[in-house]
């Protein structure tokens, strides 16, 4: 994915209410931001270091820029705009770059499919039937391991559920760890955040649903996934 205009950088001076955040740029202009992460943000970021954040261009919007990525206390980089995950799987998928999501004729984004409302973010057709892929955004890590979810998710526990439904029914169903953090080698439950999260992946995978887990190069100009990585 090419970020044109290219991220611009500034210090990130707080994360507040949610969906706000304060930044400092070069020229020591201090603005509010938008915060695009309904999660936590656990161990993502910390007061006063870089950051990088995008323009919209709209002066009609509140908040015209949003915050893309942030500077963990480690070091590492990570990718907190979860609206770009999607993208991002379905740019690795159409360009060979997941190798077990190959061969289908058509993607689609966002279908309604199973007994509790949801929506599957990617539905691959063709070839040999569907595969419905769900894609969670990974940017909590505890040493070089990533951790999902960093908050309880009931609504991730209901993806797992109706991704395990298919696969009983002998659907092609794949959960995908969109890792955008550069110092994740490594995926698994939070078990200790969100417990039930943990066991509802647990019966999914016994149930035959596929775990996937690739890992993102972040920069200014780019955010790409590019190579798997473990999922545990």
């Amino acid at each position: 994915m090419k970020l044109n205009p290219p991220l611009q950088r500034a210090n990130l001076l707080r994360r507040y209410k949610r969906f706000l955040a304060d930044i400092e740029t070069p020229e020591g202009e201090i603005f509010t931001i938008h915060c695009p992460n309904t999660g936590s943000m656990k161990n993502c970021w910390a007061e006063n270091t870089p950051c990088w954040y995008s323009d919209s261009g709209n002066p009609k919007r509140k908040y015209r820029h949003t915050l893309e990525v942030t500077t963990t206390p480690e070091g590492a980089l990570a990718g907190v705009n979860t609206g770009r995950a999607n993208a991002l799987v379905e740019e690795a998928i159409t360009s060979g770059v997941v190798s077990e999501l190959q061969g289908y004729e058509s993607l689609r984004r966002e279908v309604r499919y199973g007994d509790e409302n949801s929506r599957i973010d990617l539905l691959l057709s063709g070839g040999d039937g569907d595969c419905y892929v769900e894609v969670k955004n990974v940017t909590l890590a505890e040493g070089n391991r990533g951790l999902f979810p960093d908050a309880v998710s009931s609504r991730g526990a209901k993806h797992l559920r109706e991704l395990q439904k298919l696969a009983e029914n002998g659907v092609r169903a794949v959960l995908f760890y969109c890792v955008q953090h550069t110092g994740i080698e490594t995926v698994q439950a939070a078990r200790e955040i969100d417990p039930a999260y943990a066991e509802a992946l647990d019966a999914a995978v016994a149930a035959g649903v596929e775990v996937l887990a690739y890992r993102a190069r972040i920069n200014a100009v780019e955010i790409a996934l590019y190579e798997a990585i473990p999922f545990r």
